[in-house]
């Protein structure tokens, strides 16, 4: 067993099944793209453990409270490490997260989008550890986002040769 599942093991963590696009959607692109050492991944959301999008959906700061987003955010991380396991086989192939870009379905006036994100990057530094782990991140207000999702990250991870 992989040094990650093992970890995602110890935390009782379980990664989401593929992405189940809501009825009639064509999503033409791919969730994982591998370049040389380098990831790059597809903006993500929630995912249940089936595959389907997770609520509560809304924006944050009118239908989500800040713990909700970050629940978000977290569940968002699980379904960007499926993604990544399904393409590389092995989570341990990653040698280091580069770049995360945040963004939360934000209402009017709501400001806390790097607190919203801490849920993703907390997780990341808890299964990865601080040296794989450590990114450089941003996190940003949207006035929308796909089937009104509160949270979509985007990452470029870099892999073992």
């Amino acid at each position: 067993m992989s040094r990650i599942q093992a970890r995602l093991d110890a935390l009782g963590l379980t990664l989401p099944a593929p992405m189940k696009a809501p009825a009639g959607v064509v999503l033409p692109f791919r969730f994982v793209r591998v370049t040389g050492t380098r990831a790059f991944v597809s903006g993500h959301g929630p995912s249940q453990a089936d595959g389907s999008i997770a609520g509560p959906l809304g924006k944050v700061g009118r239908e989500l409270t800040l713990e909700q987003a970050c629940h978000s955010a977290r569940l968002t991380g699980l379904a960007i490490l499926g993604s990544l396991q399904r393409e590389l086989g092995d989570l341990d192939r990653i040698a280091g997260w580069n770049r995360v870009f945040g963004m939360v379905n934000s209402a009017p006036g709501f400001n806390r989008q790097p607190a919203v994100i801490n849920g993703f990057s907390d997780l990341i530094l808890e299964v990865f550890g601080p040296e794989i782990g450590a990114h450089a991140r941003s996190a940003v207000g949207m006035a929308e986002l796909p089937f009104d999702i509160p949270v979509e990250i985007e990452a470029e991870v870099e892999l073992r040769p």
